[in-house]
């Protein structure tokens, strides 16, 4: 039998439980479905000492994160709001840089981007990390290409996840590229999840994120678009039924938005069109009309453009059927 694949989670005071728990719940999964060679996973903590996460909840270690020693399959960074005072932590940032050189695969779940960038693993590279606290990332270590719209980014053998349960994403993907889509989607059934979501979907979606309410009518315009897709929502029309002009309706989206009505309304089309194609059965001439998209193919330019594949393509690899 071939050796497991070894896995070393790094945690520490503060951490959050989700990151840790959906990396290894996943690796776990993975092993009840076949995952060949095993994934062997740990903890790993300064000290080996128990850890009392952002959340309250106390995480024995399974083992130190000193005595550690490669090779390992792959290195993952816990974030959590215990992150800025571990990426300070020279025991910690000095252990993560001496086990990536002895790992295949090494990667951050949210704010566990800080101590990759602290450790000087993430120079040169693209990452992404939560959105809350992309920005602060690019201004401490602006060596690093931060891009806080996807939930993942893989540059090279380093990856790094948005935040929390997008660390479910990039495991999943781990998993695919490891040991086929068949277990990956045998893990992604038994965990009541996606496949997993392409790593270049947006963090947020505009139908999760706040609405805006600094300004009635720009609320009252964005309800009229999230309400009706498939009607006439051209800014000549939006700005006719607000009773304002076309100018004075696209400066209030910039301001507020911080993007113009048109391209509004096609993101939040399109994101519509993405939740229809994962939750219906209808032919992309249906979703395209049900979303306000003219034809398919004017469907498949805004898909390709918002996520980078096409309609079918997406349907295809994350239905978990």
């Amino acid at each position: 039998m071939a050796e497991p694949r070894r896995v070393t989670v790094v945690g520490y005071d503060a951490a959050e439980l989700l990151d840790i728990a959906c990396v290894t719940s996943a690796l776990e999964s993975a092993n009840w479905q076949g995952a060949s060679p095993p994934y062997k996973v740990r903890l790993a903590t300064p000290g080996g000492n128990p850890i009392t996460c952002g959340t309250g909840l106390t995480l024995q270690a399974q083992t130190t994160l000193e005595r550690v020693t490669g090779p390992l399959d792959t290195l993952v960074v816990s974030g959590g709001i215990g992150h800025e005072e571990a990426a300070c932590n020279p025991v910690i940032v000095a252990h993560v840089r001496r086990l990536a050189r002895e790992s295949r695969r090494i990667s951050s779940v949210c704010t566990g981007a800080s101590i990759l960038a602290a450790a000087g693993l993430l120079d040169g590279r693209r990452a992404t990390t939560h959105w809350q606290w992309a920005r602060r990332l690019a201004d401490r270590h602006p060596e690093v290409a931060v891009d806080p719209g996807p939930i993942f980014i893989r540059d090279g053998n380093t990856s790094t996840a948005a935040g929390v349960t997008s660390a479910l994403d990039l495991t999943l993907a781990f998993i695919e590229e490891d040991n086929g889509a068949d277990v990956a989607r045998r893990v992604a059934r038994q965990l009541v999840t996606y496949l997993q979501r392409p790593g270049n979907q947006a963090q947020m979606s505009m139908f999760t994120a706040t609405r805006p309410s600094e300004n009635t009518l720009v609320k009252q315009v964005v309800d009229r678009i999230t309400g009706d897709l498939s009607g006439d929502l051209g800014t000549v029309a939006l700005a006719a039924g607000a009773g304002v002009s076309e100018r004075h309706l696209t400066r209030l989206f910039l301001k507020h938005l911080g993007q113009t009505p048109g391209r509004f309304v096609r993101r939040a089309r399109t994101e519509a069109a993405a939740h229809l194609l994962l939750s219906t059965s209808l032919p992309m001439t249906g979703v395209a009309a049900r979303c306000g998209f003219g034809t398919a193919e004017t469907l498949r330019q805004a898909f390709v453009d918002r996520y980078g594949v096409s309609p079918s393509h997406y349907r295809s690899t994350q239905a978990s059927a």
